[in-house]
């Protein structure tokens, strides 16, 4: 561009190619000295205009790069003072060096001003932008690890309590009953529902202390075992389940299908909560029913179903109930893939069956979550907890900006979990701050880039317009139509002439003085161009007229080359 430039304005050979090696290296340059290159390029440009195109992209790069408002005051400064100077070399003599450095001023403007100005907004924004992203990410890290503190001593505290209360008065129950077990007053009957009684509180204790385990260390415990060695967890532990419920009097019949297979940990444990939860159920609303336990291993699922026979309806008040029993089933299940469903079984009762993967398989995203994640995103911040989002079926999901969280991600008692059991607490505000970066905060920047540029231009055009009515000014100093040419007769008083022709003292009429033909000897000539343009485009049509005494005693009409 550099070197065409250069063509168009008259350079050849050497030049040209002096030109566009010269800007290459300017332009290479630009970024590691950024005002070094300014400088030359603002003294150079006036004596080789091929540097026009250059003087844009080093304007942009020298806002861009040059650090402090004073550094680039001072450089833009030095820049312009040579820009000019290298004009009034370049024009000298300068007939008119006022109306020189208007225009001089308005280009350096346009072409090295604005365009590092822009480029200084633009950097600006982006390293503040930059750095609010980065203080919003350490504000909401601190803020995770104080969260999660909290949320450590509130597990510590109530696993103390748990282990303190409950674990006391469970260990009374196992002495009370193990005591009474021996009591020889007591009937065969009566020493085994007893020894029931002290078996479950023995489990119950068992069963507390992996709860307070996992909520001091965040670790469950190993699966245990009975005295014969068998698990007391897992699928393989349903069978302790169906005999305890067998020795607390119920009628309860256990089935097996298909070849045993092993399921993950997860998975095998939510078998086990499913069995026991329904039993649970079946003991407390049909009490007495004849309850059947169906374990079924099926290629792709391992499917545990419990159904339970009609009873009569129990009255009001007869049956204690949380009512998140069910609800904690289906969570579990989907936590590993799998799903439960409960409802009235065929010919009256109720029926709970899990289908659980044989593998650990990824939660299932529940439709909808994402959605209100954002429209509860806002309360986040201003003293309200964000709940767990519960979907229909009675599953819930945390969600957090980075998507929806896995099964680790789940039960912060404040805020939204992320992936990983990250946690989040965005305030709309960093939510809007969050959005940086992607496809609408980049619209947004361009919009505001483009009304930055509008304005410039709005401005530049202003400038245009005044220049253009200043242009017209000079061009009315020195220039007539052939009209006037030929009603000012030769002879006529040199005060007359010269009121009805313009002052010729204008920039525009530079050099056209001293061309043409020989002036009269002792006389003083006055030089206009022409309205109209000449036939050669090299050449240009002047009038010239000669006073002498008084009067005018000549007038010419010729063609002159600048």
């Amino acid at each position: 561009m550099a070197a065409g430039t250069e063509e168009v304005l008259g350079g050849t050979g050497v030049r040209l190619f002096a030109v566009g090696a010269a800007a290459a290296v300017l332009s290479m340059l630009r970024r590691r000295m950024p005002m070094t290159v300014l400088a030359v390029t603002a003294a150079l440009t006036p004596l080789l205009g091929g540097f026009a195109p250059l003087t844009m992209l080093v304007g942009w790069s020298a806002g861009r790069r040059i650090v402090g408002a004073g550094r680039a005051l001072a450089a833009f400064t030095v820049a312009y003072a040579l820009f000019v100077a290298g004009m009034f070399v370049d024009s000298w003599p300068a007939p008119a060096p006022m109306t020189l450095v208007l225009f001089t001023t308005l280009y350096f403007l346009a072409t090295n001003v604005v365009p590092g100005l822009a480029s200084r907004y633009w950097t600006q924004r982006r390293t503040l932008l930059h750095t609010l992203q980065e203080r919003n990410g350490q504000l909401l890290r601190e803020r995770a690890m104080v969260a999660g503190q909290a949320r450590l001593r509130e597990r510590q505290r109530i696993a103390q309590d748990m282990h303190d209360s409950l674990g006391h008065q469970l260990a009374l129950i196992s002495v009370h009953t193990g005591a009474l077990e021996v009591d020889p007053e007591l009937t065969a009957r009566q020493r085994e529902a007893v020894g029931v009684l002290r078996d479950a509180s023995v489990t119950a204790m068992h069963e507390l202390r992996e709860v307070v385990g996992i909520l001091r260390d965040g670790v469950e415990a190993p699966a245990p075992a009975d005295e014969a060695g068998r698990p007391t967890r897992g699928a393989a532990g349903i069978e302790s389940l169906v005999e305890a419920a067998r020795a607390a009097g119920n009628t309860v019949e256990l089935r097996s299908t298909g070849g045993i297979r092993p399921l993950a940990a997860a998975a095998d444990h939510a078998a086990y909560r499913i069995a026991q939860e329904a039993l649970t159920n079946a003991y407390k609303h049909a009490p007495g029913a004849p309850i059947t336990v169906e374990l079924r291993y099926e290629p792709d699922s391992f499917v545990v179903e419990v159904v339970n026979g009609a009873m009569a309806p129990l009255g009001p008040g007869e049956v204690v109930s949380g009512g998140q029993g069910l609800t904690g089933l289906r969570e579990r299940a989907r936590l590993v893939g799998g799903m439960v469903h409960a409802g009235p079984a065929d010919g009256g009762g109720f029926r709970v069956a899990g289908v659980l993967p044989y593998g650990v398989v990824e939660a299932t995203p529940l439709v909808g979550a994402e959605d209100d994640f954002r429209q509860q995103a806002p309360m986040v911040g201003r003293g309200i907890d964000a709940a767990v989002w519960s979907g229909p079926a009675g599953g819930g999901r945390a969600f957090g900006p980075g998507g929806p969280a896995g099964p680790a991600g789940l039960g912060g008692p404040s805020g939204y979990a992320g992936a990983g059991g990250a946690y989040f607490d965005w305030t709309l505000s960093e939510r809007e701050l969050a959005r940086i970066g992607k496809g609408r905060s980049r619209s947004s920047g361009i919009a505001k880039g483009c009304g930055v540029a509008a304005v410039a231009l709005l401005a530049l055009v202003v400038v245009g317009v005044f220049g253009l009515l200043f242009l017209m000014g000079l061009f009315s100093k020195g220039m007539i139509d052939p009209g006037q040419y030929e009603n000012i007769k030769v002879g006529a008083p040199e005060d007359e002439v010269r009121d009805r022709l313009p002052s010729g003292d204008t920039v525009v009429t530079t050099g056209l003085h001293g061309k043409g033909p020989k002036e009269p000897e002792g006389s003083e000539c006055l030089v206009l161009m022409s309205s109209e343009v000449g036939e050669n485009i090299d050449t240009e049509p002047v009038f010239r007229f000669c006073f002498k005494d008084g009067k005018l005693i000549e007038k010419q009409s010729y063609e002159v080359s600048r």
